[in-house]
């Protein structure tokens, strides 16, 4: 890319919770930024006042923090260019709209939408591109008077030169865009709030934004924001670096969507991923470290993140790879950060209240299952039977129990371990392989399923005689005790 020193931007409009796309593209922002050595700006384009509310915006912010995406300049952090919600910067884009008119740049349009759709539909008619015909570029003062007179409200529109708008986007190559289908858009409303393409393009060069890199479905709003520096005396050498980022697809090659992975950065985090997780498998929707590796660490993406090896083509997402480093990245944890990312799954499952106690026999715990689950909220499930006040067994494990000759093997292992002096889980496991394989005969799997339901109250628990050992003598006999009077 471009010597410039670099500042790239994240700029969403909160209008609903931070989702994959907006993540993978801000994700990417702040990885170029710390590979460069360049600054990492936030800024919250909140202009549609209809659909954005502090919630969602405090939403982003809290997202960002999360995932450990930390910003230069921005929301709480500050910075030289201040304000960084576009709500309180309209006075700025008032001036360079009305500074536009002046230099007769833009014009003041006064078709109502009426007319305006009533013009598409004829182009349509007639296979014509649809968009504005200039109806209102040359008014005369006395049509001008007459429109106000009816009551008409204007907008504010650019005017589109005759031509083409040429750029080299670092994905993409050269990209031309031929203005007869970039028609004079729309600046500011008629009640006077910018649209986008004002605000956007103020912004960038007013906060000194050296690198664009955003979704590809912005590829098309590039000419008319390049219009707007033309028309602020921007020098071309000056413009944004643009790198526009390939599109993310569902697993069925179909836009993403809620059914296919598109859901928000917060349902991640309530089902139990952990941000390094969300953040190495976004690095690799379109980007590759240059090798066949797909667990990163984000030092290891900052170090190798370069825009020249983001795909053009679009990436696919894939929820059972998520899935697979999230496990990765559980079983590289030490049992303290494990207990640290465990522990509100817990509480707020309500397996435990949070007492050092409980705390102790989590840490205890934790190593049975960090090999065995994907996601943080499995944990409850595997470990509540440790912190039941009242033991019961799962209604669909019941017969596990009753059945086929499981109260003659709990009948069996409770007196063969009653008899143990030692109560550990190497001592619990040769005893009741002596009793129960060698002596009755047991395949394992049936043996050992009826004593799992007895103890923990499910099939599904971590290894049965860790399981057994941190229960305790008193209370594993206790509810195999309970199980046989079933």
């Amino acid at each position: 890319m471009s010597a410039k020193k670099v500042k790239v931007r994240f700029a969403p409009s909160p209008t609903g919770d931070l989702h994959v796309g907006n993540i993978r593209t801000a994700l990417f922002d702040w990885a170029y930024a710390r590979h460069t050595g360049g600054t990492f700006l936030f800024r919250i384009e909140d202009t549609d006042t209809t659909r954005v509310t502090d919630e969602y915006i405090q939403a982003a912010i809290e997202t960002l923090k999360w995932l450990g995406l930390q910003w230069d300049e921005g929301p709480e952090v500050g910075g030289p260019n201040g304000p960084y919600l576009q709500s309180q910067r309209l006075h700025i884009y008032a001036e360079w709209a009305q500074k536009f008119l002046d230099q007769k740049d833009a014009y003041h349009c006064y078709c109502t939408p009426e007319e305006l759709e009533a013009v598409r539909e004829e182009q349509r008619k007639a296979n014509v591109a649809p968009g504005y015909n200039g109806h209102c570029r040359d008014l005369t003062d006395a049509q001008i008077a007459a429109y106000k007179a009816e009551g008409r409200e204007a907008v504010v529109r650019m005017r589109m030169p005759e031509g083409t708008t040429t750029f080299v986007d670092e994905i993409r190559g050269e990209v031309t865009f031929d203005h007869k289908f970039v028609p004079d858009f729309v600046l500011v409303r008629a009640d006077g709030s910018p649209l986008y393409t004002l605000a956007v393009a103020v912004d960038d060069v007013l906060m000194g934004v050296t690198h664009v890199l955003r979704g590809e479905d912005l590829l098309s709003s590039t000419p008319r924001q390049i219009r707007v520096y033309q028309a602020m005396g921007v020098a071309e050498a000056d413009y944004p670096v643009f790198a526009h980022l390939p599109f993310v697809m569902g697993q069925d090659n179909a836009k993403l969507s809620k059914r296919n992975g598109e859901v928000s950065i917060a349902w991640y985090r309530e089902q139990g991923y952990l941000p390094e997780a969300i953040c190495n498998y976004l690095a690799l929707l379109g980007w590759s470290p240059g090798d066949d590796r797909e667990n990163i660490t984000m030092q290891e993406l900052t170090e190798l993140f370069t825009v020249e090896k983001v795909h053009s083509s679009p990436a696919r997402f894939d929820m059972k790879k998520l899935e697979a480093i999230n496990g990765d990245k559980i079983r590289a944890l030490t049992i303290d950060e494990f207990a640290r990312w465990t522990i509100p799954f817990l509480t707020k499952a309500k397996v435990i209240s949070g007492t050092e106690s409980e705390i102790a026999l989590v840490k205890k715990a934790l190593p049975l299952i960090q090999e065995r689950i994907v996601k943080l909220d499995e944990a409850p499930q595997l470990l509540k039977f440790l912190f039941v006040t009242e033991f019961t067994i799962d209604a669909d494990a019941v017969s596990k129990v009753t059945e086929n000759g499981a109260k003659e093997i709990l009948h069996r292992a409770e007196q063969d371990l009653n008899a143990l002096d030692t109560w550990t889980h190497e001592s619990i496991e040769a005893t009741l392989r002596a009793s129960l394989i060698e002596e009755m005969g047991l395949k394992p799997r049936i043996a050992f399923t009826a004593l799992r339901v007895a103890t923990t109250g499910s099939t599904i628990s971590p290894p049965l005689f860790e399981s057994m050992e941190l229960l305790g003598k008193s209370e594993s006999l206790a509810r195999i005790s309970k199980a046989l009077s079933l």
